[in-house]
């Protein structure tokens, strides 16, 4: 089984970088490095099924099922993912932890199954790191706090 996990430390306030995660008009700002999938659906209540919407590629049809399964405000925020119709969910979490500086994130997506889950893995790790460490501090530099 093979996981991503990316800690990255944000000059921000716990309040500004919860609010880039879960805010839906924000969230296709950061991801992808501002190409990323738009949130269709989605709002921080456990329960609440919801999509991410890109554009299909070849051997993926754009779309990614989701469900939040645990949400702290400002701190965590847990989901499931499924990429494909009848995979196996994968789960990603979000955790928020105030430093003297501001915020310390950790990016976790465990439960990538097979030869086919390590090299998504892989492929989504590196899309992520980009993401955190190029999308999300452009973003936050730009948002008034909270």
């Amino acid at each position: 089984m093979a996981e991503i996990q990316i800690v990255r430390d944000y000059p921000h306030s716990p309040a500004k970088v919860w609010r880039a995660l879960t805010d839906p008009d924000l969230i296709p700002r950061w991801t992808s490095t501002g190409k990323g999938a738009r949130p269709v659906g989605f709002e921080p209540v456990v329960g609440k099924r919801f999509q991410f919407v890109a554009k299909p590629m070849p051997g993926w049809r754009g779309i990614v099922d989701c469900e939040v399964l645990e949400v702290r405000e400002r701190e965590l925020l847990r989901y499931t993912w499924v990429g494909g119709e009848g995979e196996a969910p994968s789960y990603v979490r979000y955790q928020l932890e105030p430093t003297p500086g501001g915020t310390r994130f950790t990016y976790s997506h465990t439960g990538f199954r097979g030869v086919g889950g390590f090299a998504m893995a892989k492929l989504l790790g590196s899309v992520r790191r980009k993401m955190l460490t190029v999308g999300m501090p452009a973003l936050l530099a730009e948002l008034d706090e909270p």
